[in-house]
This record gives C-alpha cells, sequence and structure tokens, in this order.
C-alpha cells in the first residue's frame, strides 16, 4: 500500500492563467487540476480576475489569488507573484498564454524555480519565444505541429514535451441516454438527423464554411438540421446568412450549454470547420462518443482524425467536400456507425484525458526534481566558497 506523502513533501505547483473565461485552455486547467494526485501534489491558482473560472477553481478545494496580467507585467505584480511563490513552498510554476508566461517566467529567474509553460495554440508566440531564452522555460505543447514549430525555432528537445489534450472517456460516452431537451427547445424532431459545430462564433471557428456546407446539403436532403453550438461576435451576421438562405427552420443557435454530454448525445454527427485548431475538445469529446466526426485540415486535428478511418479531413474552407461527405455518410449509415466507434476507439487508446494528466504529472515532477537538485547544488558551492574565503 503507497504512503500518502505529508504536505511539505508534496509538490507544490503555482497554475497562473493568463485568461479567466471560460474557454478550453481554462477547461484544460480545471481538468488537470482536478485529478492531480492530491497526496503528491498541492496546486495553488492565479488568475487575473475574479470571475466564473474563478469560484469553480476554489470549489476543486485550491486557493485562488488574483493579480493583473499585461503583457509588459508592473513590478507591484512581479513582486506579489514572488512573495506568493515564497509563502506557498512553490516548487514549480505552470503557466497558460504569453502573458502568463512572461509573469511566470520572471517570477522564476527571480526566485530560483523551474517554469512550464502550457502551449495551447498551434505556434509558439514571439513573446512565449523571448520568456524561453530569457529564463529557460519548458514547454509542454498539444499537438504535433506546434512540437515541430518550437523544434524549427530552436528549442532544444530536451526543453519541450508533447502531450495533448484528452477527453474524459468516462463521462463522455456513446449511447447515452438522449433526453431530448435540446431539441424540444429548439423545436427539432426527435427523429431528424442533427449535424452539430461546436465552439466559439468567430472567424477562427470558420461557422460560416458550417453555413454553406448547410445550404448545400439541404438541396440534397432537406429534413436534415443544424445546429451550432456556442455564442460569439458573429452571431447577429450568421442570422443574416441563414435568412438569407432561407434555413431558418433547419438551422438553430444552441448558445453556450454547460451539459455538453447530453448536447452530444442528441447530436449524430459533428463538424469541424474551423480554421484554425490545435488539440479541439470539442473533436475529442465527440469522438469519444463515437459520433461520426468531419473536420478541417489544419493544426493538430490530423493528429486525432485518420481519414477515412476515425473520420474524415477537408480542406480549409470546402464547403463543398465537407456536404458531399455529409451526404455520402447519410446514404451510408452503417459506413457512419463503423467509423464512429473507430473514433471512440482511437480516443480511448491514445487521448483520454487520464494519459493526459500522468505525463503531465510527470513532467512537473521531474522539473521540480531538477529545481531542487540545481538549488543543492548552488548552497553546495555556496558554501565551499565560504570555506575558501575562510581559509
Amino acid at each position: 500500500m503507497a504512503s500518502v506523502q505529508s504536505p511539505s513533501q508534496r509538490i507544490q505547483v503555482l497554475e497562473v492563467l493568463g485568461n479567466a473565461i471560460v474557454g478550453g485552455m481554462e477547461t484544460c486547467v480545471a481538468r488537470l487540476i482536478a485529478r492531480l494526485p492530491p497526496d503528491q501534489f498541492g496546486v495553488t491558482v492565479l488568475c487575473p480576475c475574479e470571475n466564473e473560472l474563478s469560484e469553480q477553481l476554489r470549489s476543486l478545494g485550491v486557493e485562488v489569488y488574483v493579480t493583473a496580467m499585461p503583457d509588459n507585467p508592473p513590478w507591484s505584480a512581479i513582486q506579489t507573484v514572488c512573495a506568493l511563490v515564497k509563502a506557498q513552498a512553490v516548487d514549480v510554476l505552470h503557466a497558460h498564454l504569453p502573458n502568463a508566461h512572461l509573469l511566470a517566467g520572471l517570477v522564476g529567474k527571480l526566485c530560483g524555480k523551474p517554469v512550464l509553460t502550457t502551449i495551447h495554440g498551434r505556434q509558439l508566440s514571439t513573446l512565449d519565444l523571448e520568456v524561453h531564452r530569457v529564463a529557460a522555460t519548458h514547454f509542454s505543447v498539444v499537438c504535433r505541429q506546434t512540437y515541430l514549430h518550437a523544434l524549427g525555432l530552436g528549442v532544444p528537445p530536451s526543453q519541450v514535451n508533447l502531450i495533448p489534450n484528452g477527453a474524459d472517456t468516462t463521462l463522455f460516452t456513446p449511447h447515452r441516454e438522449r433526453r431530448g431537451l435540446l431539441r424540444q427547445r429548439l423545436g427539432i424532431p426527435e427523429d431528424a438527423v442533427l449535424v452539430g459545430q461546436v465552439g466559439r462564433l468567430s472567424p477562427e471557428k470558420g461557422p460560416d464554411v458550417f453555413l454553406r456546407a448547410a445550404l448545400a446539403v439541404h438541396a440534397t436532403a432537406p429534413d436534415v438540421h443544424f445546429v451550432l453550438v456556442g455564442e460569439g461576435p458573429l452571431r447577429a451576421e450568421l442570422q443574416q446568412q441563414i435568412a438569407r438562405f432561407g434555413l431558418e427552420q433547419r438551422v438553430h443557435f444552441a448558445g453556450l450549454c454547460q451539459d455538453m454530454v447530453a448536447v452530444y448525445a442528441e447530436l449524430d454527427f459533428v463538424v469541424s470547420a474551423s480554421r484554425s485548431e490545435a488539440m479541439p475538445l470539442a473533436l475529442l469529446e465527440a469522438m469519444s462518443c463515437a459520433l461520426p466526426v468531419i473536420a478541417t485540415r489544419v493544426g493538430g486535428v490530423p493528429d486525432l482524425v485518420q481519414q477515412g478511418m476515425s473520420g474524415w479531413l477537408i480542406g480549409d474552407g470546402d464547403h463543398d467536400a465537407m456536404a458531399a461527405q455529409l451526404v455520402s455518410l447519410l446514404r451510408q449509415p452503417q459506413v457512419a456507425q463503423r467509423t464512429g466507434q473507430m473514433a471512440r476507439d482511437r480516443i480511448v487508446s491514445q487521448f483520454s484525458l487520464d494519459q493526459g494528466v500522468t505525463l503531465t504529472a510527470q513532467l512537473l515532477r521531474k522539473l521540480a526534481q531538477r529545481g531542487g537538485d540545481a538549488r543543492r547544488v548552488s548552497a553546495v558551492m555556496a558554501g565551499d566558497t565560504g570555506k575558501a574565503a575562510a581559509g
């Protein structure tokens, strides 16, 4: 039976979040914090403001502190975080987004603590690279494209780790009971085919491409319904397009949905028309639910989707190809079902949340150990220097 470590023996991690909306990065951090073994890790969180996310994190039993995180942090913020690192006996800082990386990098340099930053996008920013070079920080990236980008910029392989995002395969499962609440709310028949896109209604997510694909499918299969799950600045423009296309009775807006398990249970297909992605949670979760997926070939999506096996890949903006693939699957339900099951198998075997948390925990433990070794070496060298001076 494994012994439980005392609080003083646990690795103390300071999670530094550069934003505090309810988004993909924030969701990943919350899930990591919830699953890090509490007998091995103590977690403190630093957010840029108080909001729904900070309360959610406190509900997980962690302490949450707030300080401003502009791209040019004031000395007061740096001093505050240095004091927090000392007070919480932090072993390693874990940053998310470039502004948080900058603050964590400066504090880590001043306090002699190792710093890890997770890159949630498909490329390193200039700021991320500059902080890494100045403060010798470490990278964790979520897809192969970002990993190769980091190496191409000269980041040593020893300082960059590929740890993909993952889905909770025990929560997002196929064949869950379809309660029909979403369909009832939107006026969609229970037996209608429903195609969904999950994501922010903003240009990079390609909701306009989704609408044009819906228009093309409608010409062949007029009874199919489509739903956009999410909110964003393009909603009014998208509503105008839907009216212009005459699709008001077939394309629906679900808004923000808290219970995504129930949403996926009501969908028959999931589409991702994104122009920019790294390792999208929506696709991970949909595939974990054994839903057939069609996605644009961007960022880390090809890491997830094996063409014609666990889903289908199309070119960026190619709404005609998206529509053609949907129509083909509508005519071949057995193919759609088989592909959905293969998608589920792929997530379970290679992209589960538990696997990602285990790899992150191992990396945090390794960095904390290196930091402790470096401090011990420095202390020994200082002691030897003192003895030499005395002699």
